[in-house]
């Protein structure tokens, strides 16, 4: 389980606070106004920003002290983190080894990831010579050898049209399944967090509410989630 137990992020006039927990399998989508904290909430859960006060807790672990390459998690921006100088094949490796010393065993766990994700074939490509959508089946791809418990999503497939990007949600939704992962996805579209098919933390006025159903909070949203839906 995930928990922000009284957490408080800070920095100047910008506060933020979370008070709630997440259990292992959960998709929660994190919506809310531009500037509202969304990134900075997933900055810090990844450690990218330490907290003012409060603590964030894995399996009862507080990750204050972890550093963020030794913490239970993967996150996807919108950028998709892969390098432009390695294959396909490499950029998958390097969720499994490192040092991308692949043994036969570890080939064949890329070749079935690739499968996996419509990339058959594509392995010896680099980011460059992929299609938006293709470079987002690239990322899911390492996650889903990552295989961490907590999968972070910054607007991952914001550039991407409607249909293609239906097309990458399903396609989340399936690996969430397969590794069993927490998924924590940052949207502005109300239409990303239902095809999330979970529940929606709604981000505004320095507060992260705790997350509730998304079809429940749309159908009869508060004040704040009528404003930010033009309601």
């Amino acid at each position: 389980m995930l928990q922000l137990d009284r957490l408080t992020l800070a920095h100047g006039s910008f506060r933020l606070t979370a008070d709630w927990s997440a259990a292992a399998g959960d998709r929660i989508a994190i919506m809310g106004p531009s500037g509202a904290g969304k990134s900075t909430l997933l900055s810090a859960i990844a450690g990218f920003l330490q907290p003012t006060d409060g603590q964030i807790r894995w399996q009862g672990q507080d990750l204050g002290p972890v550093p963020g390459g030794q913490r239970p998690l993967t996150i996807l921006f919108q950028d998709q983190n892969l390098f432009p100088h390695l294959t396909v094949v490499q950029n998958l490796g390097l969720g499994l080894r490192p040092d991308l010393r692949l043994s036969r065993d570890e080939r064949l766990q890329i070749d079935a990831a690739l499968d996996r994700t419509g990339l058959a074939g594509l392995g010896p490509r680099r980011p460059a010579e992929l299609s938006g959508g293709q470079a987002s089946r690239a990322a899911l791809a390492r996650a889903l050898l990552r295989a961490r418990p907590i999968l972070l999503l910054d607007e991952p497939f914001a550039a991407l049209g409607p249909a293609l990007r239906q097309d990458m949600l399903a396609l989340l939704r399936e690996v969430a399944d397969d590794t069993g992962a927490l998924v924590l996805m940052v949207t502005h579209d109300p239409a990303d967090a239902l095809a999330l098919q979970g529940r929606t933390a709604f981000v505004a006025d320095g507060q992260v509410a705790a997350p509730v159903d998304t079809v429940q909070l749309l159908a009869d949203p508060p004040a704040a989630v009528r404003d930010y839906l033009g309601r």
